[in-house]
């Protein structure tokens, strides 16, 4: 099928960030090796990624966490205090040295657990050891832990059961003095999104994401109008799937507490460019967390230069803190191969980047029909929220318009940055430094760099849109 995607930035002041621990005051960055490897994980997976999420120049563009997913233990210590077992085949040198690996590349180590007897994988879960498991991470130096809900003993059904569950190692995480992101991986089941923020710094909103755009599949059996009132979330979500629910409760995110849609699955090779730029578009605009879940041993020049769009990432990063929100959305007649037609457009406000008492705007365009579809979106569209029927005050002015994708790397310059970063392999991030239109969030944040007016995060003038437009 086609998806074609316009992504527009329209040129208030910055809010102020609250978040329970401190903590993803914006949208976090980082890389899970899940959706590439599953259970096959190991020491050498971590370290050869880290290293390529530095020389490929990710790390300087805000992807710090990597993420290790299930699968890394063997039991628990029943003569001590019963703490988790690392899998030493796996982990030779134990968890402490993968963190201090990761620390010196300026890198950020997350870890994975659950909140029920097992693991996804049926390894050690977390629930009832949560004050020895937190203080174990602590100890080894973790600084992320994203936590499942697999086996959860029937602890769940209430917004009260589940919040109660997932409490208990938000406190125990802060208990222990060090700063640890606490993502919720409860597949939005009970209604993550009202109780979240309380506890934790994101909250699935929805079953597993998996590699198609809009392929419906059983397994996730929440679809349509309700989709977001799921009682049972599932999985194999496709991309379109995901951003129909999200579009339900983007009033629920918000600084340090974001609605996470899952996990990327750019570069996994089941959908088109023009799908991935979709989904990494919308993730940026909903304000999700950015993990990356790809395989960088394979990782593909088109595949690079969507990951590098810093102008999309600075709309995840935007100071507002605001979630674009949907403003309308149409079923068609013009069906692709999954027999699924639709188009739909997206805007939110921006921190301005010109000193106006006006929000800039993020406008976003979804074709979900078979066939490229002329989509039109008006200023009272893009402003119903400041007034309706065109009443809001902003629909009187004229605005510039910006392609944030103008400046996406070619196929030949993401593809200089691989092979350098292949010829390297060192972790000191120097492939991509020659690179001029690479930008560096670790030198210029992403706040500092929109008010300087970067081309680079503002994209290209493409038109003006006059006033009444």
């Amino acid at each position: 099928m086609a998806s074609l995607l316009f992504t527009l930035l329209l040129s208030s002041s910055q809010v102020e960030a609250a978040s329970f621990n401190g903590l993803a005051v914006t949208p976090q960055m980082g890389w899970d090796d899940w959706n590439a490897f599953a259970c096959d994980v190991d020491a050498d997976l971590l370290a050869t990624s880290a290293r390529s999420i530095v020389d490929l120049g990710l790390r300087d563009l805000g992807y710090e966490y990597v993420i290790l997913d299930d699968c890394w233990s063997k039991g628990r210590n029943t003569s001590g205090n019963g703490s988790i077992i690392v899998d030493t085949t796996k982990f030779p040198s134990g968890m402490a040295a993968v963190a201090d690996d990761l620390h010196s590349l300026g890198l950020k180590f997350g870890m994975y657990s659950d909140a029920g007897r097992w693991t996804c994988g049926q390894y050690e879960g977390s629930l009832g050891h949560e004050t020895v498991d937190a203080q174990t991470f602590a100890d080894w130096g973790v600084d992320y832990l994203k936590y499942d809900n697999c086996y959860n003993q029937g602890e769940a059904g209430t917004q009260y059961l589940s919040r109660n569950r997932y409490n208990v190692m938000s406190q125990a995480l802060n208990a222990t003095g060090r700063p640890i992101l606490y993502s919720l991986c409860n597949w939005g089941e009970d209604y993550p999104w009202n109780w979240g923020s309380t506890i934790a710094n994101s909250w699935r909103i929805s079953g597993d994401v998996y590699d198609s755009f809009d392929r419906p599949d059983a397994r996730c059996p929440c679809d349509g109008p309700d989709a977001w009132d799921c009682g049972l979330p599932g999985f194999h979500c496709s991309t379109l799937n995901i951003i129909n629910k999200a579009s339900f409760i983007v009033s629920k995110a918000q600084s340090g507490g974001w609605n996470d849609l899952d996990m990327l699955t750019i570069g996994l090779g089941g959908q088109t460019d023009a799908e991935y730029v979709t989904q990494f578009s919308i993730w940026c605009a909903a304000k999700s967390p950015l993990i990356m879940g790809n395989d960088f041993s394979k990782i593909s020049n088109s595949t690079l230069s969507i990951l590098m769009n810093a102008a999309a990432i600075a709309v995840n990063q935007d100071p507002l803190y605001s979630s674009a929100a949907r403003r309308w959305y149409y079923d068609t007649s013009d069906t692709d191969e999954n027999g699924r037609a639709s188009i739909q457009m997206w805007s939110g406000s921006l921190n301005s980047t010109t000193n106006s008492e006006w929000d800039d705007m993020v406008v976003v365009l979804i074709n979900g029909n078979n066939s490229p579809t002329t989509m039109n979106a008006t200023l009272a569209d893009i402003f119903i929220d400041s007034g309706t029927d065109g009443t809001a005050p902003q629909v009187a002015l004229s605005w510039e318009v910006r392609d944030l994708w103008a400046y996406r790397l070619t196929d030949e310059e993401a593809q200089a940055v691989i092979d350098a970063a292949n010829a390297t392999d060192s972790g000191t991030g120097l492939a991509a430094s020659n690179i001029t239109n690479i930008y560096n969030a670790t030198k210029t944040s992403y706040a500092e760099g929109l008010a300087a007016q970067d081309e680079l995060l503002l994209g290209k003038v493409v038109s003006t849109v006059a006033a009444q437009g």
